[in-house]
């Protein structure tokens, strides 16, 4: 990429402008568009396939780049230098003339998502990036190519999508057939549907549920607050959901570290700096508590944090994976195109040069100032963030990625969302290794999965916060389950500590417990036990994580029969925690730090107290 040199003048913290936005932009258009079929339709990256098949992946790779070039023309008022969306309405005339066909250019129909449903994906970003460059390329169509268009896109309209977030796609597609004077009865009803389901999923704080169940993950940003938000930015109408992006923001504005990491929570991570397209949202529409010179330290941290770490390889492209390739981070659904919902970050490119998001100078990331710690009880997470490492920590007391249909079972553990804490500098270990940050009974020697989690409350005070869930521990070998088995768990985050406490009922005789801590480099964090536990030692996990090729987990363990309450300090640094002083009753847990405060955790019914 010709990227400009570093303004360490406009940008102290990152260097980044809106030139070296642009800039990206450009070189990740020019590096997919070598990929391209001979008519444009399809840009068939190189790499594995998903499981919707290489001719979904090659849409894919076009929608999905489509959107930035729409966000770069967009915010040039029609600036076009490269001829992108030349290239872009010859590909959406080849693909629309004959869709369904198996031959060089002819795109896929949208079926049911069960079916084929992955193009009712990318009919979201065609249709999006039609709106955003509307009288630069479809007003330039001829009628018959609008019309074989709309046809193609009223598909994600006629078929079923899947029961989250997808719905926002068909809303997406109506909007802009209705902005382009073609909606009737068909779009309205789509639009409804979405924004009816959109009020059941929310649940205070700005945050979102993805669908019926409790998963709280980047979806929040890149979907459930930027398809209504930018729907109604570009329609020049107000709503609710613009107050929400703002509420949401107050929280979501954290959770980046001061290296620009996001925290790697959730499932679509390959995604990487999509991640900061809220934070460009809501600076271009002014729904934001942030600054603009904060806005634009967030998202040009993150754009370079990847960029920086081989995101993109020597061939400009998008690789799948977190720093570079990494297995581990990707789905099913994950194709060379996916990583290029990434364009979404580039929404920020819709505030004009002259608007302070650009002219301000950079000021420091929320997480770069005073230690917090911030609960948000809604989605049963706890934010703590460190100001003199820049790591912020996310525990997780309430998404759990388990829909209201499947059984709470340990074939559908997902480490992206079962671990209790999550961090700007640490990701989950595989599936195979040995479970990071996870509290396991241990019944004839089977360790048990955490799936659905049942939050019990959450609160902060002045630098110190709690949260607390309870779950039922589930087996992937024999018994899938042991009756009156019951694990409930608090953790209190103050500083850089992190207090684990986790009362048990209903251990059978012979069986054990055990914690584990942060998956790390050798002696980079800390694992401490204070009530309950016997034995520590520490463990291997040979595929690593997204950060470290290897890594090692520290682990305390007990004998257990019945009801016992067990606590340790966790701490995600190389400095060994403090001591303290420890008093435990039948369900009580008492804690004296080194300063004196005290915090208490009581269980019946369940308190935290820290003074």
């Amino acid at each position: 990429m010709n990227v400009p040199d570093d303004d360490r003048k406009l940008s102290p913290r990152t260097g980044y402008t809106r030139q070296h936005w642009e800039a990206a932009a450009d070189g990740l258009l020019d590096a997919a568009w070598r990929w391209a079929s001979p008519r444009g339709a399809f840009l068939d990256l190189p790499g594995r396939p998903s499981a919707s098949g290489v001719r979904s992946d090659g849409l894919e790779g076009y929608a999905r780049t489509f959107l930035a070039a729409a966000f770069r023309v967009a915010g040039g008022k029609g600036e076009d230098p490269n001829g992108w969306l030349d290239r872009y309405a010859g590909g959406i005339a080849a693909g629309t003339r004959n869709p369904g066909r198996e031959d060089a250019e002819s795109w896929p129909l949208i079926l049911d998502h069960d079916v084929q449903g992955q193009p009712m994906v990318e009919s979201a970003s065609v249709a999006l990036s039609l709106r955003l460059t509307r009288e630069w390329l479809w007003d330039r169509l001829d009628p018959s190519t609008q019309d074989r268009v709309e046809h193609w896109l009223r598909g994600a309209l006629r078929h079923v999508p899947a029961p989250n977030n997808w719905y926002l796609f068909p809303y997406t597609v109506a909007g802009f057939l209705e902005s382009a004077g073609r909606g009737d009865a068909e779009t309205a009803r789509a639009r409804e549907r979405a924004l009816e389901l959109l009020e059941t999923w929310y649940r205070g704080q700005g945050w979102y549920a993805d669908g019926d169940g409790r998963a709280f993950d980047q979806y929040n940003g890149w979907a459930l607050h930027l398809y209504p938000v930018l729907d109604g930015h570009l329609a020049g109408e107000t709503s609710r959901y613009g107050q929400r992006l703002r509420e949401h923001l107050e929280s979501f504005g954290l959770l980046f570290g001061g290296d620009g990491a996001p925290v790697y929570f959730g499932r679509s991570l390959t995604y990487r700096f999509a991640a900061a397209s809220a934070i460009g949202l809501g600076a271009v529409t002014g729904h934001t508590p942030l600054a603009p010179g904060a806005s634009r330290r967030l998202m040009s941290g993150t754009l370079r944090y990847f960029l920086d770490r081989g995101s993109a390889g020597e061939d400009g492209l998008l690789n799948l994976g977190w720093h570079g390739p990494h297995d581990a981070s990707l789905q099913h659904y994950s194709g060379p195109g996916s990583p290029y919902w990434a364009s979404k970050a580039f929404v920020c490119l819709l505030a004009p040069p002259e608007d302070p998001l650009w002219t301000d100078v950079e000021e420091p990331a929320p997480s770069e100032g005073p230690d917090t710690v911030l609960a948000v009880p809604s989605a049963g997470l706890l934010v703590q963030t460190t100001r003199a490492d820049g790591v912020v920590r996310l525990h997780n007391h309430g998404s759990d990625h388990v829909r209201p249909h499947e059984a709470d079972a340990a074939e559908g553990e997902d480490p992206l969302y079962a671990r209790h804490a999550y961090s700007t500098r640490t990701g989950p270990t595989a599936a195979g290794n040995v479970r990071d940050n996870h509290f396991a009974v241990v019944v004839g020697g089977v360790r048990s999965a955490r799936r659905r989690i049942h939050p019990l409350g959450a609160g902060n005070g002045d630098g110190w916060g709690w949260a607390a869930s309870e779950h039922r521990p589930v087996f992937g070998s024999g018994p899938p389950m042991v009756p009156g088995l019951k694990v409930e768990s608090v953790t209190v985050a103050r500083g850089r500590y992190e207090l684990r406490v986790h009362r048990v009922f209903g251990v059978p005789r012979g069986a054990h417990v055990e914690l584990t801590g942060w998956a790390t480099a050798p002696g980079e964090s800390f694992l401490r036990p204070l009530h309950g536990w016997t034995a520590q030692d520490e463990l291997r996990a040979p595929q690593g994580t997204a950060f470290t090729r290897w890594a090692v987990v520290p682990r305390l363990t007990a004998g257990a029969e019945g009801t016992g309450i067990y606590a340790a300090l966790a701490t995600l640094s190389p400095e060994p925690p403090e001591d303290v002083e420890v008093t435990a009753g039948p369900t009580t847990l008492r804690i004296q730090w080194a300063d004196g405060s005290v915090t208490q955790v009581a269980f019946d019914p369940m308190t935290v107290t820290h003074s």
